[in-house]
C-alpha cells in the first residue's frame, strides 16, 4: 500500500480524495485539515506522496513545500489547487514539486499522474543516491549507450549514470547545455538505454523549419478541402513507440508550446487540417542552449510547459570545465579525420595540446572537432603541430591571457565562498531563492555566506 498524505482545509475534497483513493486497494490515505499540523507528521513516518493545496489558512501550501526542501525532505509532491496560477505553479516546480493540478481533477488523469510523481520520486531517489566522485564507466549498466561520447571527468560521468536511471522510465527529459557540449549524443545514449532502444530515434531541429510550416512538420496534416495539401505524417507519428528529440526548445511559437504541452501531458494530438484526436506513444527529449527560467523568456516561452520539462533534467557541463577531456576527444576527432582524409596521423605536439588547454571553447566540443579536422587537413607529416593550424585559428587559441596571469595567492575558504556568494547574489539582482538554487545550497546556508 502506498501511504499517501492529502493536506487540504477543504474537507469536501479530502473527503472525496479519501474515499476515492481508499477504493482503489492501492493507497492508504491519511486527511489533514489544518496544516499546522503537517510538519509533525512529515517527522514521522515517510509518505509515498503528498498531494498538496496551496491556498490555506496559517501555513500555506507553498511554505510546507519550502520547508520539506529546505529540511532535504524529497518527498514527491503533487500540487491540487483551485485556481490556475502559472507563476505560481512554476514556483512550485523550481520548488520540486512534480505537478500542478487544477481542481476539479479527472479521477483518471490524477491516478495517472500520481503514479507518474511517484515513478518520478523512486528515480530521483536512485539518482541522489550517485556519488559524486569514484564512479567509472565500467559502472553504467548499459556503458555501450555511451561509447561515441569519450571522457574521463566525473562530473560528466555522473550525468552518464543520471542519464542511464532516467532511460528506465517513460518521463519526458529536458537536457541544459551550451552549444556543442553533446546534448544529442546524450538523448541518443538516453534512447539506447531504454527499452526502446529498437524503436526509432528522431532528432529534430525545431528551428530548422519556418515557424508557420512547424506545426505540420511536426504533428502532420491531412489532406484539405481544395487538394493543395496532401495527407503526410508528422516526425511525431515517424519516432511512433520510440524516441523524439526537439533541439532548441526555445524557438518553438507560443501556440506550438501550448499544443506541445498538451501532448506531453495527455499523449494526445490531432493533424493540421482535421479535428480527430490521435494519441501516440513516444518518448520525449527536448533541450536548450537557454536558462529557460530567467525572467527574460517568461513572454516568450511557456511557464505551463517550462514546469512540466524541468521535472526531469540533466545539465551538460562545458568542455572548459573539464579540461581533462581536452586531450582524449582531441585524439578521439583525430582518429575519425584521419580515417576520412586517409592520412596516418599519430597525435599531436606536447605544444599543439598546451595550446588546447588554454583555450576556452565557446563552441565546446563541435569547436575542438572542427579544430582538429583542419589540423588534419593541413597537416603533411605523422604529428600534428601549431604549424598545421592557419593563421586565422592559431591566432584564436594563442593563450595571450597566460602571459598576464595573476600568481595564486591562498586564500581563507570562507572568503572564497563569502566572495561568490555575493557576486551570485549580485547577477539574480539580489534573489536569494534563485541564488540558493543555482548554488545548490538551501537558503539557511546562503544566509550563513551572504
Amino acid at each position: 500500500m502506498k501511504r499517501i498524505l492529502i493536506v487540504d482545509d477543504d474537507t469536501a475534497v479530502t473527503n472525496y480524495l479519501m474515499v476515492f483513493l481508499m477504493q482503489t486497494g492501492v493507497f492508504d490515505p491519511l486527511v489533514v485539515n489544518d496544516s499546522r499540523e503537517v510538519e509533525t507528521l512529515l517527522a514521522g513516518d515517510p509518505f509515498d506522496l503528498i498531494l498538496l493545496d496551496m491556498d490555506m489558512p496559517n501555513v500555506s501550501g507553498m511554505d510546507i513545500l519550502r520547508g520539506m526542501r529546505d529540511r532535504g525532505d524529497e518527498t514527491p509532491v503533487l500540487i491540487l489547487t483551485g485556481v490556475h496560477d502559472v507563476e505560481l505553479a512554476v514556483k512550485a516546480m523550481k520548488l520540486g514539486a512534480f505537478d500542478y493540478l487544477t481542481k476539479p481533477v479527472d479521477d483518471d488523469k490524477l491516478l495517472q499522474v500520481m503514479d507518474d510523481a511517484m515513478e518520478h520520486g523512486d528515480l530521483h531517489r536512485e539518482i541522489d543516491r550517485i556519488p559524486s566522485t569514484g564512479l567509472t564507466r565500467q559502472d553504467l549498466h548499459n556503458a555501450s549507450a555511451f561509447d561515441h561520447f569519450p571522457t574521463q571527468d566525473p562530473a560528466l560521468i555522473r550525468v552518464f549514470h543520471q542519464a542511464e536511471r532516467f532511460a528506465s522510465s517513460d518521463l519526458s527529459i529536458f537536457i541544459w547545455g551550451e552549444s556543442g557540449t553533446g546534448k544529442e549524443a546524450i538523448a541518443r545514449a538516453v534512447h539506447n538505454a531504454s527499452p526502446r532502444r529498437d524503436r526509432p530515434f528522431v532528432a529534430v531541429e525545431v528551428d530548422s523549419k519556418p515557424p508557420e510550416q512547424f506545426p505540420a512538420f511536426f504533428f502532420g496534416q491531412e489532406r484539405d478541402w481544395s487538394g493543395s495539401m496532401e495527407e503526410a505524417a508528422g516526425v511525431l507519428e515517424q519516432a511512433g513507440e520510440g524516441t523524439l528529440f526537439l533541439n532548441n526548445i526555445d524557438a518553438l511559437t507560443l501556440p506550438m508550446q501550448v499544443r506541445l504541452t498538451r501532448f506531453i501531458q495527455t499523449g494526445e494530438y490531432y493533424r493540421e487540417n482535421s479535428t480527430k484526436i490521435r494519441r501516440i506513444d513516444v518518448r520525449m527529449i527536448v533541450s536548450s542552449t537557454k536558462d529557460l527560467t530567467s525572467p527574460e523568456y517568461t513572454e516568450t516561452f511557456s511557464r505551463d510547459l517550462l514546469y512540466h520539462l524541468m521535472v526531469n533534467s540533466v545539465k551538460i557541463p562545458p568542455l572548459r570545465e573539464r579540461p581533462g577531456d581536452i586531450p582524449l576527444l582531441a585524439q578521439h576527432f583525430l582518429v575519425e579525420e584521419s580515417a576520412r582524409s586517409g592520412k596516418k596521423i599519430a597525435g599531436f605536439s606536447d605544444e599543439f595540446l598546451d595550446l588546447l588547454a588554454h583555450y576556452p571553447f565557446p563552441n565546446n566540443m563541435q569547436e575542438l572537432s572542427t579544430i582538429v579536422a583542419h589540423a588534419v587537413a593541413n597537416e603533411e607529416s605523422n604529428l600534428i603541430t601549431v604549424d598545421s593550424l592557419s593563421s586565422y585559428i592559431r591566432e584564436r587559441i594563442t593563450p595571450k591571457a597566460k602571459k598576464g596571469a595573476r600568481p595564486f595567492v591562498p586564500r581563507r575558504l570562507d572568503e572564497v565562498l563569502r566572495e561568490h556568494v555575493a557576486l551570485t547574489l549580485q547577477h539574480f539582482g539580489g534573489d536569494r531563492e534563485r541564488a540558493a538554487e543555482q548554488l545548490g545550497i538551501t537558503l539557511e546556508e546562503l544566509e550563513r555566506y551572504a
